[in-house]
């Protein structure tokens, strides 16, 4: 339910011109929830103007938007024409502050802009919600065109301002710090340099990164960015799809010390394959280990679909630090990676832990019960996607799993498992007083054609062989029971859609 100041405020900002005629007339007090009115009603008009007179330095959209509804912020269509309307704000902002600091009349606030968790990691939203990359592109031209519009200032400054000495009098500094997470790929990888060499020379506006996410890059083109971002604040790096192989990974990995607050590390499908031996492959293996180890606040690390097999004590032994977050998805580990994993300094302090794609025949089965007893007091999120777990397989693990008294999530879609034996799991989980929510699989009996087994990554492929009809009794069925155990809080599904949004820092 709104408050009754929220309800006022979204009254006012519906109508522009009294709005406007009542902004220099309102108590700085009232800001903050005039802009959370207008996000969430889509008023950019509105918007651009509240931005464009904030009182405040700091402006954290995050912070102003983090205790609305999510889904109203950035479901609406509004919410991509919001952020532009924001980023234009600014724009116009400093544009009118250069203007003014070129006269000596320069009255500008606001000097830090935090668009951190604005922008959904999606990079295919549709044309009514604003990706990370769209974002990323948005404020790089910001960027590049308020620099522009400095350059001119100057100019025309200097021609027509000068100094007792006949020197132009230097303009008061005017700048907005906007920190941003971003994400680039070939397409954008130009306009995003650009801007980061002018956030570099202290240009008007200027990027702060805390999350980086780059794709289809090569190696030279990920250290050139890496170097130019500012080294203070940014705890994730994401390089995944880049392809660049083990040497291209130990030529990035050195550039990474620069960051002092790096907690997150992730480096999914690099296409590296020790089984591809070749006379470089144990020493690059040995500098990519050296390299991690010289990360000392490093938390989550993610080498999925690396194919590491035998490798992992090796890779990890250089690190003092335990991690929180450990996903090897599709790494073809064996069982003494596995084994290793268990006895390591990482088991006991596992919060996520995933290790899709891996066959859990009896090889493999026994030490994944052992790491899940070392981890049951600390896992919070456990992914076993994809890992051919059939009843009796998951029935050998059950005593372990219920040891995880802390678990929150639960990934086990793609299993050839029963409508039998997703009962027996519901019903020994359902002492998990945290276990919120359960990917589970379609069960086997509710196909109406055998499915290829290993199963794609793909859940239509699954949806096109099941049964509806049958299906959809199972899943009430699941729902009942759930009810009946005093569960009703607990979400079992077969999407996948809200298991993504569970990161190492949403745990």
């Amino acid at each position: 339910m709104h408050s009754l100041v929220f309800l006022c405020a979204r009254r006012l900002v519906s109508h522009r011109p009294g709005a406007r005629r009542a902004m220099d007339l309102l108590p700085a007090e009232l800001y903050p929830v005039l802009f959370q009115a207008a996000f969430l009603d889509g008023r950019t008009l509105a918007l651009r103007d509240l931005v464009r007179s904030w009182t405040f330095p700091v402006l954290s959209c995050r912070r102003l938007l983090a205790h609305r509804n999510r889904r109203s912020l950035f479901g609406e269509k509004s919410s991509k024409l919001c952020i532009q309307a924001v980023i234009l704000a600014v724009v116009a902002h400093l544009r009118r502050a250069l203007e003014e600091s070129c006269r000596g009349t320069s009255r500008c606030r606001l000097r830090v802009l935090d668009m951190t968790g604005l922008q959904d990691g999606d990079t295919d939203r549709g044309p009514e919600g604003m990706s990370l990359w769209s974002g990323t592109v948005a404020l790089a031209k910001a960027c590049i065109e308020v620099s522009k519009h400095q350059n001119e200032c100057l100019k025309r400054g200097s021609k027509r301002r000068k100094g007792p000495s006949g020197v132009s009098a230097a303009p008061r500094p005017v700048g907005v710090e906007v920190r941003a997470d971003l994400f680039v790929n070939g397409t954008s990888f130009s306009v995003l340099r650009d801007a980061l060499q002018i956030a570099a020379a202290a240009g008007p506006l200027r990027l702060k990164c805390r999350d980086f996410h780059a794709e289809e890059l090569s190696a030279a083109g990920t250290v050139s960015l890496l170097e130019s971002l500012e080294p203070a604040g940014v705890r994730r790096v994401d390089l995944r799809f880049n392809n660049l192989g083990l040497a291209g990974l130990c030529a990035v990995l050195p550039h990474l010390t620069r960051f002092p607050d790096l907690l997150s590390l992730k480096l999914p499908y690099s296409n590296v394959d020790v089984r591809r031996l070749t006379a470089g492959t144990d020493a690059g293996i040995r500098r990519l280990a050296a390299q991690l180890g010289r990360l000392p606040c490093l938390k989550e690390l993610n080498l999925g679909s690396s194919r590491l097999s035998g490798k992992l004590r090796q890779l990890l032994g250089d690190l003092e630090t335990p991690l929180e977050s450990l996903e090897l998805a599709f790494c073809y580990l064996l069982p003494g990676d596995v084994t290793f994993l268990s006895q390591s300094l990482h088991a006991p302090v596992l919060k996520k832990l995933d290790l899709s794609g891996h066959d859990f025949s009896e090889n493999l089965l026994q030490p994944l019960r052992h790491l899940l007893e070392e981890t049951a007091a600390s896992l919070l999120h456990l992914d076993l996607m994809e890992c051919r777990l059939t009843d009796a397989r998951l029935e050998v693990l059950l005593p372990a799993l219920c040891r995880c008294s802390r678990l929150r999530c639960l990934g086990l879609f793609g299993n050839p498992v029963s409508t039998p034996g997703l009962k027996t799991l519901l019903r020994k989980t359902a002492v998990l007083p945290d276990l919120h929510l359960v990917v589970y699989p379609y069960p086997v009996d509710c196909y109406s054609r055998e499915p290829t087994w290993p199963p794609s990554a793909s859940s239509r492929l699954f949806e096109d062989a099941v049964d509806e009809e049958r299906f959809a009794a199972v899943s009430a069925e699941l729902r009942r029971m759930l009810v009946s155990s005093g569960r009703a809080d607990a979400v079992w599904t077969t999407s996948l859609c809200r298991h993504g949004a569970l990161d190492y820092f949403a745990l």
